[in-house]
């Protein structure tokens, strides 16, 4: 299981003040600068308790955010994991294509299905095992990946 889907989804992004194009090192930056800002140590003694608190979910929330962004590997999946719900959020899936049944582009080393708009349907070899939906490049319809087992 994937460390994003442990917990309630949330917009690490949004967390962190960033979005999916920030660099990592720029998401790095604002992690530190927060982390500082709302660390346990740096609060002041006459803050009530529940701003206390709060501050200490922030803190927790940032440092989730960045176990999450600041990893390549869970950053990939989270980031594939908000397409797909993107996707989802679209209309309903047009059709449903195995891998096998997609073209392969050597040039760019990708799977690829025309639609029926005169658009494409693209993934790369390296996200073809972990994606699900995919859509056109030139309209709003969807397919689903079926993976064989």
């Amino acid at each position: 299981m994937m460390a994003f889907e442990q917990i309630p989804r949330k917009d690490w992004y949004s967390i962190l003040g960033a979005d999916p194009f920030t660099s990592v090192s720029d998401l790095k930056e604002k992690y530190q600068k927060l982390i500082l800002m709302y660390h346990p140590d740096k609060q002041s003694a006459d803050v009530p308790a529940g701003a206390v608190e709060e501050c200490i979910q922030k803190f927790i929330e940032i440092d989730q955010a960045w176990k999450i962004l600041g990893n390549e590997q869970t950053k990939k999946e989270y980031d594939l994991q908000r397409h797909e719900d993107d996707l989802r959020n679209i209309g309903p899936v047009d059709a449903r294509i195995c891998l096998e049944d997609m073209s392969w582009n050597k040039d760019d080393c990708s799977y690829f299905l025309s639609c029926r708009c005169g658009g494409k349907y693209s993934v790369s070899k390296d996200e073809a095992k972990d994606v699900n939906l995919i859509s056109c490049d030139t309209c709003s319809l969807v397919i689903e990946l079926l993976h064989s087992t």
